[in-house]
């Protein structure tokens, strides 16, 4: 017991202790002011050093808190930069759709202007059948906008089809791509007469339709001929262009050809349409 007490300094030993540090310090920091006194050698290789080291370790401090600052707030700008970005992709989205839009409707334009013989009414497609091609497709005007069966549909440069159905507000057009379609046509430098049909997988394959029984007795049809709708067709009005020939032959029998035919309107993008408000004359189609 007696050991262990006389191992343990009393405490008002510790305060003494304490207290001459405490002395030595301050007299220290006197010393580094001054520049002068036996403790500056001793201030100058224990104290400065590490004094340097303790504004090493807060200017890192600092640094790196501005350091943090810095890259929040590039963090910050880097996102605003983003939604900036953003915006004017979809600006440009939108311009850039404004522009085919523009395209599309100078098209029907200068459409109109070339059978301005006929009254017609503009439609958005609205929807239509499941595929790449717009076979069927639904417009967003119908019989309130004097819309009827068997009306005539243009877009582009030329022929769509024919309306099969008229709602109140809307309508069904089938197109003449579709494998149901016939229209009777001719080639109009010759007013020789033949039958365009409908066929998805020809669409598919050539990008053309075929075409049948054309009387070219004088062997005068070409490639690039143009095909229009004939005056003997019973629902389709007559000089409505159709497309260029892109293929002719000789049939077997020696006496009609066959071949095909690049249609003028672009089957697998319509948006505008126009649609004639006069009817040929009821019937099936020929």
């Amino acid at each position: 017991m007696n050991k262990k007490s006389r191992r343990n300094l009393p405490n008002r030993y510790i305060i003494l202790i304490i207290a001459f540090f405490c002395a030595v310090l301050m007299i220290a920091t006197t010393v580094l002011n001054t520049g002068y006194g036996p403790f500056s050698v001793i201030a100058d290789v224990v104290f400065v050093p590490m004094q340097n080291g303790i504004n090493k370790i807060t200017n890192v401090i600092y640094d790196f808190d501005d350091q943090f600052q810095t890259r929040e707030e590039l963090i910050a700008e880097n996102e605003s930069l983003k939604e900036k970005v953003d915006e004017l992709t979809q600006k440009n989205n939108e311009l850039v759709l404004d522009g085919y839009e523009l395209d599309d409707l100078r098209e029907l334009y200068e459409l109109d202007d070339q059978y301005s013989d006929y009254e017609k009414v503009g439609a958005y497609v609205i929807a239509k059948d499941s595929g790449n091609w717009f076979s069927t497709f639904t417009i967003n005007k119908g019989a309130s906008d004097g819309i009827e069966e068997n009306m005539n549909v243009l877009a582009g440069s030329g022929l769509v089809g024919i309306v099969t159905k008229a709602g109140e507000h809307y309508s069904i057009v089938r197109t003449i791509i579709d494998d149901s379609s016939n229209v009777s046509a001719m080639v109009l430098s010759s007013s020789d007469n033949l039958i365009v049909s409908g066929s998805l997988s020809e669409m598919d394959s050539s990008g053309s339709l075929p075409f049948s029984e054309l009387l070219d007795r004088d062997d005068e049809v070409r490639q690039n001929d143009a095909i229009v709708t004939s005056y003997i067709s019973e629902k389709y009005l007559p000089g409505l262009l159709i497309g260029y020939i892109s293929r002719v032959e000789s049939d077997p029998n020696q006496l009609t050809k066959s071949g095909t035919v690049a249609p003028v309107v672009d089957f697998e993008h319509l948006q505008e349409v126009l649609v004639i408000l006069k009817l040929k004359e009821t019937g099936d189609e020929s």
